[in-house]
Parts: C-alpha cells; sequence; structure tokens
C-alpha cells in the first residue's frame, strides 16, 4: 500500500535582520512560532551587535532547524565596513540601480568587493561565533556583474560550507516571465548559478517571493503564488518587520512589513502550509 507523499521541506527567509529593533523582534517572533526556518543578518546597519545577535540565538535555539545566513549589504544608505571600497556615493554604497549599472557597464572593482564581503563574513563569525549557514544579498546584489565574482570567491575562502542564493525560477521558459523584475533576477542568476557550480559552492534549486512592495498587495494571495509547484529546498524570501523610527530613515519598505508578518503570524498560513503539504521543520 502506498502512503502519502511526505511534506516537501522549502526554506521560508526573513531578510534584513539587523536593520531596526523593529525588524528584529518581528522575526524572532516568527521564528519562536516556528514559521520561519531561515534568516539573513546585515553586518552594516545600526541594530546589530552582540545583544541582537545572542537574542537571534536564543529564538532559533527554540527551533534548532533555523538556520542563519550573512545578508551581504553593498548599496546605499549603508556604509562598508572596509576603507578603501569604491565606488561611492559621499561615504555610502551606491543605490542599487547605480551599482547594477557599474556592473553591466564593467566599472566595478571585484577585488574590492571581495574583501567587503569576507570583512562582513568576519564580522558575522565575530558575532556568531560560527560562518553562516548561507549566505545571500541585499537588494540581490550578490547577483549583479563583476560584484558576483568577489561575492563568491569570498564565501568560498570564509565560508565553503554554506550554500548562496540564487535568484532563478525552476519553471519552463514560457512560465519564468511573471515581471520585469523576476525576469531580471532569473538573467542575472544564470551566470551566478554557473560560477557557483564551478566553485563548488551549493546554491537554492529555485526562488521566490519578490514583487512590487510600492503597491502594498495583500500578502496571502501572493505567497499562495509563491509556494505553487516550489520543490525541494526550494526557497521564499521574505520581509516581516514592525515600523519604527529607524526603518523610517533606512528603507522605504515600511507598512507591508507589518502586514507579511501578520500572514505568517496567522492560522491561515499554517493552513497554506499543510494545503499545499509544505514544511519548514
Amino acid at each position: 500500500m502506498n502512503g502519502a507523499a511526505p511534506p516537501c521541506r522549502i526554506w521560508l527567509c526573513a531578510d534584513d535582520y539587523g536593520l531596526s529593533d523593529g525588524v528584529n523582534r518581528a522575526i524572532r517572533d516568527l521564528i519562536e512560532r516556528g514559521r520561519l526556518n531561515a534568516t539573513s543578518v546585515m553586518m552594516v546597519t545600526p541594530a546589530i551587535g552582540r545583544d541582537a545577535a545572542a537574542a537571534l540565538q536564543a529564538s532559533v535555539a527554540k527551533s534548532p532547524r533555523c538556520a542563519i545566513g550573512l545578508h551581504v549589504t553593498l548599496t546605499a544608505p549603508f556604509r562598508p565596513l572596509t576603507l578603501h571600497f569604491r565606488p561611492l556615493d559621499g561615504d555610502m554604497f551606491l543605490p542599487f540601480p547605480k551599482l547594477l549599472r557599474s556592473g553591466l557597464l564593467r566599472r566595478l572593482d571585484a577585488e574590492r568587493v571581495h574583501v567587503e564581503v569576507l570583512a562582513q563574513l568576519d564580522t558575522f563569525t565575530e558575532l556568531f561565533g560560527r560562518a553562516p549557514d548561507f549566505v545571500d544579498g541585499h537588494q540581490h546584489a550578490q547577483l549583479f556583474p563583476q560584484v558576483r565574482d568577489g561575492f563568491l570567491r569570498a564565501v568560498k575562502e570564509r565560508a565553503p560550507e554554506a550554500w548562496v542564493r540564487q535568484g532563478g525560477l525552476n519553471l519552463p521558459l514560457t512560465q519564468r516571465i511573471t515581471g520585469l523584475k523576476t525576469l531580471l533576477l532569473d538573467v542575472l542568476s544564470t551566470q551566478f548559478r554557473n560560477k557557483a557550480r564551478r566553485l563548488g559552492l551549493r546554491f537554492n534549486p529555485t526562488f521566490a517571493g519578490a514583487y512590487d512592495y510600492t503597491r502594498e498587495p495583500d500578502f496571502g494571495p501572493l505567497i499562495r503564488g509563491f509556494l505553487k509547484g516550489l520543490p525541494e529546498d526550494g526557497l521564499v524570501m521574505c520581509h516581516p518587520g514592525f515600523v519604527d523610527e529607524t526603518l523610517r530613515s533606512l528603507d522605504p519598505l515600511t507598512t507591508q512589513r507589518e502586514k507579511e508578518h501578520a500572514y505568517l503570524a496567522s492560522d491561515d498560513f499554517a493552513a497554506l502550509l499543510a494545503l499545499n503539504n509544505v514544511t519548514l521543520a
């Protein structure tokens, strides 16, 4: 007799831990509820330090299958850890459109990216007492031309057992064009995957979670679409948070974070996982 198929385990990753105290609290709350099994941590933001790292580790101890990764940050309004990182906008990283354009035009220095990513990896290891479980990038900058070269080389040197995040879809070509943003991530991820494979680095088989935050849509229907057809170890990105003054001063994604938190904490989300035979455990 054939039994029911086992649940498909996916990664549901909350980005931006360390951005603000409100974001940190929301992420820890969902981890303790068993509604997240990964979060990636920023090293150049105001709400990261030994206390925030210890609080995250305490939450993860209550949900031991939750992974902690590094959210490499290379875009404004944040500042580099290394002294000689270039190009800059004043004393800050470039805004992400300018960083992407500079990479496409081959105007970046992959070695300076490499040194900055090494510094962020070393800071993570100092705070958490170990290398990250995975490494991804704020605003998907790890996928950009030239950036990906320095990024992947740094991960290979400091955290070779970690997996890295790619942003492509594991779908037939006709189903990939779901929007300009997802198409761009898919294109950028092709070279990223090829380079990661050559270095022997693991990566997620598929990616979901990108949408137009500015329209502040209902998150429930969105995540239903993200889960559809997701394979084992597929990754869904999310951005839960509670709005505070620090968040308002640093990021345009504010009240939508509270909508994401509310849905992920709800009974509706638990029912959605069961309906799709998906588990975070």
